[in-house]
């Protein structure tokens, strides 16, 4: 289960990208970047962010503590941004998603030296197809160095395929051709190993912790199923179903690579 906290003072908006996080603080008094339920992208991003992220701690990936998030009405009562403060108000009393804020941290280059190792741009590579993230790309790489090691953020872009649930088993065997784009393709060599690897650590027990870690809250509205637990269910059955059939994307990345090198 994640810990759930109740955001105690908004620090300050962070106006890159489309769904106007902010830096608050919480009642556990640290700092995390939230993610507001009421944004553009609604509940489905933040259900993308949560098994995604959940699913890369879970592989051992770098990726900042995420917890569940109580916001007050009051919150951000000042901010003089009308967007900012219209989103604050359709976010209030509901919960929303927060990510530990990495302070100093800055943005990924990939000219930085050196490249990152072949073994973790390997695995980040394999995670990406994995979860179907279109959101790596050096146009927005979503990777941060913190205390000199690479950390992963930002996935509401994952798991495209929930925003139309037809046909969604057929569409976990799909190769994800957009890896082809991914910012650490060219240094992941060791595609294969990385599958040899990470493929066993994802268990259905894990995954069915993960998925049942998705707020009700989040889940309501979708006419598709019969209720909340179908609709996990569904999560879980395509996750499986895709690391059932990862020699399928694993393929196409090796292919895309071999484009590049």
């Amino acid at each position: 289960m994640l810990k759930t906290v109740t955001a105690t003072r908004y620090v300050t908006p962070l106006r890159e990208g489309g769904s106007l996080p902010a830096i608050v603080e919480a009642d556990d008094n640290q700092l995390y970047v939230m993610k507001f339920v009421g944004a553009g992208q609604g509940p489905k991003a933040l259900i993308a962010e949560l098994v995604a992220g959940e699913i890369g701690r879970a592989l051992g990936l770098r990726i900042p503590q995420l917890v569940l998030m109580q916001l007050d009405p009051m919150l951000g009562r000042s901010e003089p941004n009308p967007e900012i403060r219209d989103l604050l108000q359709a976010s209030a009393g509901r919960l929303n998603l927060g990510l530990r804020y990495l302070p100093n941290a800055f943005e990924f280059n990939s000219l930085l030296k050196p490249p990152p190792p072949s073994a973790l741009a390997s695995q980040i590579v394999w995670f990406d197809a994995y979860i179907t993230n279109v959101d790596r790309t050096p146009r927005n790489v979503n990777m941060l160095i913190w205390q000199d090691r690479l950390w992963l953020i930002d996935h509401g872009a994952a798991l495209y395929f929930h925003h139309s649930w037809d046909d969604y088993m057929v569409r976990s065997r799909s190769p994800f051709s957009l890896i082809k784009n991914h910012s650490l393709l060219e240094f992941a060599a060791g595609l294969p190993q990385a599958d040899a690897e990470l493929r066993p650590r994802l268990t259905a027990d894990i995954i069915g912790q993960i998925v049942r870690a998705i707020p009700d809250e989040w889940l309501n509205g979708e006419t598709t199923f019969a209720g909340n637990a179908d609709h996990r269910q569904a999560y879980a059955d395509y996750l499986l179903g895709r690391l059932a059939a990862s020699s399928i994307f694993v393929e196409e990345a090796i292919h895309a690579r071999q484009q590049l090198v």
